[in-house]
């Protein structure tokens, strides 16, 4: 059962550049020239973490085949691309920054695509299901196939739709990359909602957003969260001095030094995972990992 709701948020102005105008258009191809210029890398770092809890859940509970994996703040569906797909981050961007594609029509690249991503399928693909905020942005995902059910709701604002309920029932994981802050306590609380069975919970997250009091939430729902203690993982490099400086001073506010992280001229995520105990038992965290 979940917890109660909560009207505890995040700020989304942490002093972050604005990136408003590549997340919801038609296709990806802003998106990734943008950020691509920015050494843009966390999903790299998703894939690699992400199948490594597939592959878990589906040593620990062999019935749940195949996994249903709920991607939250999907954007065009790049996790899912990176999880189900014999694909990489790098492959992606070239493929989105190439001259070739740049000319086509976003209905034809959309057609590339299917047939792109169609042939590069894994056979232990997880069911996915995306949820952001970006309509045009989660459409893409779907109509190229990366989505199996695409949802463009904002869960900060409103309850989930009812087709949004009946899908995430039986959710066994969430992953989210780059989306808390943006998205806090209300949109888990509503999330953990819908799940009869509390899923897994992956989530990187900036070190200058606070995690606790989600991590508290999923606690009252039976779910214990390990942060891996070994390292922390690059997101994107700070757009200018302006982000790095703001970066560094909600870093200083929390007493968390900058020296081999966010001093490399990156900003950093932590990883947090969360499971029920008797999974944690059977498999740490660090063994997992």
């Amino acid at each position: 059962m979940a917890a109660e709701a909560s009207n505890t948020t995040a700020s989304a102005d942490w002093g972050k550049a604005n990136f408003n105008d590549i997340y919801d258009c038609p296709d990806p191809r802003t998106y990734f020239a943008t950020l691509r210029s920015l050494d843009y890398q966390i999903p790299h770092h998703g894939q690699a973490v992400f199948r490594a809890l597939a592959h878990a859940l589906r040593r620990l509970h062999p019935d749940r085949a195949p996994l249903n994996v709920v991607d939250l703040c999907c954007s065009y569906g790049i996790n899912t691309a990176l999880l189900n797909y014999r694909v990489s981050l790098a492959d992606l961007s070239t493929r989105y920054t190439s001259h070739d594609l740049s000319v086509l029509p976003a209905r034809h690249l959309a057609a590339e695509d299917r047939t792109f991503f169609a042939a590069h399928r894994r056979t232990e693909a997880a069911t996915a299901t995306g949820i952001d905020s970006a309509a045009r942005a989660v459409g893409y995902a779907r109509a190229v196939g990366l989505l199996d059910h695409a949802f463009a709701e904002n869960l900060e604002v409103t309850e989930p739709s009812p087709a949004l309920r009946r899908t995430l029932a039986d959710t066994d994981l969430i992953t989210v990359t780059g989306g808390v802050g943006y998205v806090f306590t209300r949109t888990f609380t509503r999330l953990l909602d819908c799940m009869p069975t509390p899923p897994w919970v992956a989530a990187f997250v900036l070190r200058t957003v606070p995690y606790q009091p989600i991590a508290d939430l999923l606690a009252r729902s039976g779910l214990v969260t390990e942060k891996l203690t070994t390292r922390t993982f690059r997101q994107r490099r700070f757009a200018d001095s302006a982000e790095r400086h703001a970066a560094f001073d909600a870093l200083a506010v929390n007493g968390l030094h900058t020296a081999d992280k966010e001093a490399d001229g990156y900003y950093h995520t932590d990883l947090y995972v969360s499971r029920p105990p008797a999974d944690i038992a059977a498999l740490p965290l660090a063994h997992l990992l």
